[in-house]
C-alpha cells in the first residue's frame, strides 16, 4: 500500500472517531437532566400516592371519632333510660308498700269497727236505763226515821181498816231493789260494750267541739265562758278514737252583745 492511501485511511479513522465523540457528548450531557426528570417524576408519583393514603387515614380517624361519639351518645341514652326505669321501680315499690300498709290498716279498722251498727242499736237501751235511774231521786232511796215512822203508821191504819195482807217488804225496799237491778243491768251493758272498745264520754265543762258534740240549745250562764258545755242530755260514745255517737249537750251563750 502506498503512503498516500495509508495517510487517507488514518485521517478517515480520526475523523470518524472525532465525529463519534462529538455525537456522544451531548447524549451523555443530557443524561443528568433525564435522570432528574425521572427522579422528580417518581417523587411526584410517590407523593401523589402518599396523599391519598394520608387522606384515607384522616377520613378513617374522622370516621372512628364520629363512631366513638355516636357510641357515647347511645351509652348516655341507655344510662338515662336505666336511671329513669330505676326511679320508676322505686316509686312503684314505695306505692306497693303504702298499699300494703293501707290494706293492713283498713283490715284492722274493719275488724275493730265491725260492731258499729250493733253497738249503736244497744245505746238506746242504755239510754232508757239511764233515764230510769235518773227518774228516782237519791232522797227517795235514803231511809229515814220519819219516812219509816210514817210508813209504819200508814201500814197500821191500813191494816186496821182493811183486812188486806201486808206486803213482805215496804215500798222503800222495793224501790231500792228496782234501782239496784236497773243499775246492775246498765253496768253489765257498759262492760259488754267495753269489751268491744266502746266507751262513753261526758263532755260537761269542756269546750264545745262539733266533731264530738251535738248542740241542742244555748243558754246564757253567768261566769261560764261562751262555747262551754254546761249540760249533757245524752252522753257520747266512741269506738277507740272514732265517734260512735256525738254527745247531745247544751252550750253556754255569749252574753256580751
Amino acid at each position: 500500500m502506498s503512503f498516500a492511501a495509508t495517510s487517507f485511511q488514518a485521517f478517515r479513522t480520526c475523523t470518524t472517531a472525532i465525529s463519534s465523540r462529538s455525537l456522544s457528548r451531548p447524549v451523555f450531557g443530557c443524561c443528568p437532566t433525564r435522570i432528574f426528570r425521572l427522579g422528580s417524576r417518581s417523587y411526584s408519583e410517590q407523593q401523589t400516592k402518599e396523599e391519598p393514603k394520608e387522606e384515607a387515614k384522616t377520613e378513617q380517624s374522622d370516621g372512628s371519632k364520629s363512631q366513638h361519639a355516636e357510641l357515647e351518645a347511645k351509652l348516655k341514652a341507655k344510662e338515662d333510660e336505666v336511671t329513669d326505669l330505676t326511679g320508676r321501680l322505686r316509686y312503684l315499690q314505695a306505692d306497693f308498700l303504702n298499699l300494703q300498709r293501707n290494706a293492713a290498716r283498713e283490715k284492722e279498722q274493719t275488724r275493730d269497727f265491725a260492731i258499729t251498727k250493733f253497738a249503736g242499736d244497744l245505746l238506746e237501751t242504755v239510754d232508757v236505763l239511764s233515764i230510769a235511774l235518773k227518774s228516782i231521786p237519791q232522797e227517795a232511796l235514803k231511809s229515814s226515821k220519819t219516812t219509816s215512822t210514817l210508813t209504819s203508821e200508814s201500814t197500821d191504819s191500813s191494816s186496821s181498816s182493811t183486812s188486806a195482807t201486808p206486803l213482805p217488804k215496804d215500798h222503800e225496799t222495793y224501790l231500792q231493789e228496782l234501782h239496784q237491778g236497773v243499775e246492775i243491768t246498765q253496768r253489765q251493758l257498759l262492760q259488754t260494750l267495753f269489751k268491744y272498745h266502746v266507751k262513753p264520754f261526758d263532755p260537761t265543762g269542756d269546750k264545745f267541739d262539733p266533731n264530738h258534740h251535738e248542740a241542742l240549745y244555748q243558754a246564757p250562764v253567768p261566769g261560764k265562758e261562751p262555747g262551754t258545755v254546761i249540760d249533757c242530755q245524752k252522753i257520747g260514745y266512741k269506738i277507740k278514737d272514732r265517734v260512735l255517737r256525738a254527745a247531745q249537750v247544751g252550750v253556754a251563750q255569749d252574753t256580751s252583745s
